[in-house]
């Protein structure tokens, strides 16, 4: 007979966290390819802006599932204050995502720039790397891929400061006389550079789950 003796709800509960992790970190995956996309051809409209939305939605969905199953969980794969870390920070990069599409829309931004073309490219290798180093979490043996996929995040967050400052210093010489278009990309350029200090953000997250872990 065992257990039966004992109500269902004392026995301890487990739930499979990394399903939920893996569907964020495909959402952001999708919400940075979709952006680098729509910058490349510059479609920013009412349309694409509402199909962000959709996708920050959907991650927001699994983010609320995440501290449900926390609250109702009591046994987890790592500690309860990472968990909430780790989710909370994959949801905000795809709300930053969501922010910069919503702000190019208001700012009718209606032309191609090169430098937000080459920013989109490196959010979307800096989620994608988040995305790797967040599936290999549910296995132990792939540990040290993971760390280094985070190794590749924070060098693209070092990149990312660097283009983020080399194209303030282009925005300033190229809008001297329009100070309204230096205020537009200043702030949409600061965002950009956000998004991967988010991913770093992650992948700190990441490299602590793992420490705790040896």
């Amino acid at each position: 007979m065992g257990w039966s003796f004992f109500p269902k709800s004392l026995l301890p509960q487990t739930f499979d966290f990394f399903t939920l992790f893996d569907k964020q970190a495909d959402y952001a995956v999708q919400a940075a390819t979709e952006f680098a996309r729509l910058v490349k051809d510059f479609d920013v409209n009412a349309e694409e802006v509402h199909t962000m939305k959709e996708i920050e939605h959907q991650g927001d969905q699994v983010a609320l599932q995440v501290m449900d199953q926390l609250n109702k969980t009591f046994i987890t794969p790592f500690d309860r204050e990472d968990i909430h870390a780790l989710s909370k920070e994959l949801d905000n990069i795809i709300d930053m995502i969501y922010t910069i599409t919503n702000r190019l829309r208001i700012y009718k931004v209606l032309s191609t720039d090169r430098n937000l073309a080459e920013f989109s490219r490196v959010i979307e290798m800096a989620v994608k790397g988040v995305a790797q180093a967040v599936k290999g979490l549910r296995d132990t043996k792939k540990y040290k891929d993971v760390l280094k996929a985070c190794v590749e995040v924070n060098n693209l967050e070092t990149l990312g400061d660097k283009m983020r400052d080399d194209m303030l210093l282009d925005l300033f010489e190229k809008y001297a006389a329009d100070p309204v278009s230096v205020i537009k990309w200043k702030e949409i350029y600061q965002d950009a550079e956000t998004i991967l200090d988010v991913c770093e953000d992650v992948v700190h997250v990441i490299e602590s789950i793992i420490v705790k872990q040896a």
